[in-house]
């Protein structure tokens, strides 16, 4: 009954935002059975703010702002100074989750030392992951059962999801969609993304016995052997926690070759099943887009112009908008001209498991009008 309420109070959230604004602006009517996405040309902390204020909704409670802090040697990821005004409006705590991979945003310690460094000052921080995981369960999906995320995930009333669209070499391109799964997903949720739920073992002849994986292991699925470490996969939770604990690295993600198809229903499922638990609006900034994504340490320079920024409080179209935008820019889809992946499927099976609405009226921030996506550019 409660997930059902929540996807009840959501979609009542964004009728809501087509009455008012309908009601308001007067200069565009909505029809029925089409979603709003606000636009702003000019990328600054005020339109920020103000995209989420034309939103119109009323998050109470203790709410999280979903960012990301960007990759080490990373200079791709959106300007901090982007959401202050609106994090401070919001009384809001900047959320993340840890990563996957070794490295100073795999540790809660280093990753909030290094948000910091990146300039991430000016609100609380919260790791979700850091004490742990826990999951939900999902039905009706073709992939998972269940989606792990940080055990602090519960603490929050509402999120305000803050994406930086770009490319990803596996996705096409990452939004809103990328930035809940893999952004709301514990370390062990990634994994069920990317890869096996069990991690892989290399190089286990190197094993000093230090028993540490042991230790840490949460199932007691680790046992060292004269050749090293070895998983029993029957008891293996797929937490990946042994990747992190091990200095020697013999503990890998189990690297599974799927079908750009398969890996995107897995963004999509995996954001599904967050998107029940939680109230989310949704803010979007086509800013420094290159064709990889921000937890590239050595992202190259973008390849498109910067387009603006959107909000809506429907995941699919707003995503679809920056989609379309992106496209009637470059004049192709860009993502599969330089990734070879479209991407679109993603938005397309987000729709399909009734997470949003493709059909959309864009509408511009500053004049209250209606903006056609193929003259953006013109």
């Amino acid at each position: 009954m409660r997930k059902i309420s929540i996807c009840i109070s959501v979609a009542l959230l964004a009728l809501a935002c087509n009455m008012i604004y309908a009601k308001g602006a007067k200069k565009v009517k909505v029809p029925q059975g089409v979603s709003v996405v606000y636009y702003c040309k000019n990328i600054t902390p005020e339109n920020i703010l103000r995209l989420y204020e034309a939103m119109n909704v009323n998050l109470e409670g203790k709410v999280g702002v979903k960012v990301h802090f960007g990759e080490d040697g990373n200079i791709n990821y959106l300007n901090p100074e982007l959401i202050q005004p609106l994090v401070r409006k919001m009384n809001a705590t900047l959320v993340e989750t840890n990563v996957l991979y070794v490295g100073k945003r795999r540790y809660t310690e280093s990753h909030i030392k290094l948000a910091k460094e990146h300039g991430f000052t000016f609100a609380p921080i919260d790791i979700l992951d850091a004490e742990g995981e826990t999951a939900y369960p999902v039905e009706g999906l073709k992939h998972y059962t269940k989606v792990k995320t940080g055990s602090h995930f519960a603490d929050y009333d509402a999120y305000i999801v803050y994406s930086h669209f770009k490319g990803h070499g596996s996705a096409g391109f990452g939004g809103a969609i990328k930035n809940i799964s893999m952004g709301f997903a514990s370390p062990g949720g990634k994994m069920a993304m990317h890869a096996s739920a069990i991690p892989a073992t290399r190089n286990t002849q190197s094993c000093v016995k230090c028993n540490r994986c042991v230790e840490q292991c949460p199932a007691d699925a680790i046992t060292i052997t004269d050749n090293g470490p070895v998983i029993d996969s029957a008891k293996c939770l797929g937490c990946a926690k042994c990747i992190a604990e091990c200095a020697l690295r013999i503990f890998t993600p189990k690297q599974t070759k799927l079908a750009s198809e398969v890996f995107l229903e897995r963004l999509v499922e995996y954001a599904k099943g967050f998107v029940e638990q939680k109230p989310m609006v949704y803010i979007t900034v086509m800013q420094n887009i290159s064709k990889t994504c921000d937890c590239s340490a050595k992202a190259p320079a973008p390849f498109m112009c910067d387009l603006g920024a959107v909000s809506s409080t429907d995941l699919v179209a707003v995503e679809k908008a920056c989609y379309d935008i992106a496209t009637a820019q470059y004049g192709k889809d860009p993502f599969l001209d330089v990734n070879g992946v479209s991407g679109m499927h993603q938005i397309d099976y987000a729709a399909q498991l009734g997470m949003g609405n493709k059909k959309y009226v864009l509408i511009d921030i500053e004049t209250g009008e209606q903006i056609d996506v193929n003259k953006l550019f013109k």
